[in-house]
């Protein structure tokens, strides 16, 4: 643990009309909503000391990079906790029956995350072997996971059924390996059954799940073989329906024509004798990384779902199910930042000017590979007056590697320390080795102290798995 608080603190910034005019709508315009952090450019507990320098959950930004080295990602334990009882209170406030919450850990999956969301009473939904147990082994109650996948292996299956995970039914093919292996087990396997509601929103064509042409879920017009597949089948019990419909969406609406769909397969799963005591509409609530950026806050989600799934259940007379949701950008992104150290510097007069960073494409592929944007300031001098744009590069063998566009920062210097807001999802976990360039370490932060969550790999880490053919020789 390391103490990094700055003694001449002055506690959380000032109003926040004062801040936002100071840094011309930068990374500190006014939270917009502290109850739901999905709403704000930086983490909750972001504040300055008295030199106007950057702290986040009591630590100053500049010492923690020199204490555990760039690039490092920072995760803001206060923001992290606030979300998830964000989700947990608004569910038990407007949905009428039993609810859960579920962490998507593709978002940013670390035992030190998963041991907090668990404390604060969460699910996870895990996609991978590796997922599945980082959540057991980061203390999640294995009744509280749900395994998805479009191409489970029998190694991921086999494991998830010995710890008694759901397994959500994504295909025939998983169908067909279950078929294998479940039989025999002391108890059924519980499972809940993904389809596609075909359900169109505007966001990037990647992260859209909900369509007809999607790799994930059964189609409609199969819905109703599986389940009369399934009534047959002594091994299934069949618990819930899953649809999920998109990432990093702004939209209400959607979510409301999506319950109306899953109320529909819910009636038809009852009618074939499944007790589908659950109802998983998966996630989706987008985040803040841009001062344009304009979400609802996770209460106006939540809301929206649980009176939905709620009004299309009495319509159709149905006992209401266990309402379930899977946020994972809305919960980790806002609370998560970068620090990158400050390098070379190119002048292309009348056309750019090109900042390096001692990161890149490696710990962030989100800009290459979705063209994706960021706020970001000096953690030093996050107020002072721009000198410019200038394109944030980063160092590796890619012309695209470029982190931000035409940012506006003061007159900068080599080794000075640049704070990338908003990197808590999709970044870690998308992360590389390009180029062979170790992994960034990870710390949570709170109350002035810093604790490693991920080590930092280093150099030689990245040829323990390599291996030389006898014939090419012995190696020094």
């Amino acid at each position: 643990m390391v103490t990094t608080s700055a003694p001449d603190s002055a506690g959380p910034s000032p109003s926040g009309a004062e801040r936002a005019e100071a840094t011309n709508g930068r990374a500190f315009e006014p939270n917009a909503d502290r109850s739901s952090p999905n709403r704000n450019l930086t983490p909750l507990s972001t504040s300055l000391d008295q030199h106007d320098r950057l702290l986040v959950g009591g630590c100053r930004l500049e010492e923690l990079a020199v204490t555990f080295g760039t690039p490092l990602y920072v995760l803001d334990e206060a923001t992290l906790r606030s979300t998830c009882r964000a989700y947990r209170d608004s569910l038990e406030r407007f949905y009428p029956g039993p609810s859960l919450a579920l962490y998507a850990s593709k978002a940013n999956s670390s035992l030190a995350l998963s041991a907090l969301v668990a404390s604060e009473g969460l699910g996870l939904d895990a996609v991978s072997a590796g997922e599945l147990l980082t959540a057991l082994q980061g203390g999640v109650p294995p009744e509280r996971i749900v395994l998805h996948g479009n191409n489970k292996s029998e190694q991921e299956l086999e494991l998830a059924l010995t710890h008694g995970v759901t397994v959500v039914l994504d295909n025939w093919h998983d169908l067909a390996i279950l078929s294998r292996l479940a039989p025999g087990r002391p108890g059924p396997v519980r499972l809940m059954v993904r389809f596609t509601p075909g359900i169109e929103c505007h966001t990037h064509d990647y992260i859209r799940t909900g369509h007809l042409d999607s790799k994930f879920g059964f189609d409609p017009d199969q819905l109703e073989p599986v389940l009369r597949h399934l009534a047959g089948c002594a091994w299934a019990h069949v618990d819930g329906l899953h649809a999920h419909i998109g990432s990093q969406i702004f939209e209400l609406d959607p979510h409301r024509d999506l319950a109306a769909v899953m109320a529909d397969a819910l009636a038809l799963a009852r009618s074939l004798g499944h007790p589908c005591s659950d109802l998983n509409v998966g996630g989706g609530l987008g985040i803040r990384y841009v001062a344009s950026d304009d979400p609802p806050t996770i209460q106006e989600w939540v809301r929206c779902v649980a009176e939905a799934v709620a009004t299309a259940c009495h319509e159709r007379n149905l006992i209401l199910p266990r309402l379930l949701c899977e946020p994972g950008r809305s919960l980790v992104a806002t609370a998560g930042l970068t620090l990158y150290k400050l390098g070379s510097r190119k002048e292309i007069p009348g056309l750019r000017t090109y900042v390096s960073v001692d990161g890149g494409m490696s710990d962030n592929p989100r800009p290459i590979t979705y063209q994706s944007r960021y706020t970001a300031v000096l953690a030093e001098r996050p107020l002072a007056d721009s000198a410019g744009l200038v394109t944030v590069a980063g160092k590796h063998c890619e012309s695209g590697d470029v982190l931000l566009h035409d940012l506006a920062l003061p007159q900068t210097e080599s080794g000075q320390v640049l704070a990338v807001f908003a990197t808590g999802a999709y970044n870690a976990s998308m992360g590389s080795n390009y180029n062979r360039i170790p992994r960034p370490a990870a710390v949570l932060v709170n109350n002035g102290e810093a604790e490693l969550v991920q080590r930092r790999e280093q150099p030689e880490d990245l040829l323990r798995y390599d291996v030389v053919p006898s014939r090419l020789g012995h190696l020094p």
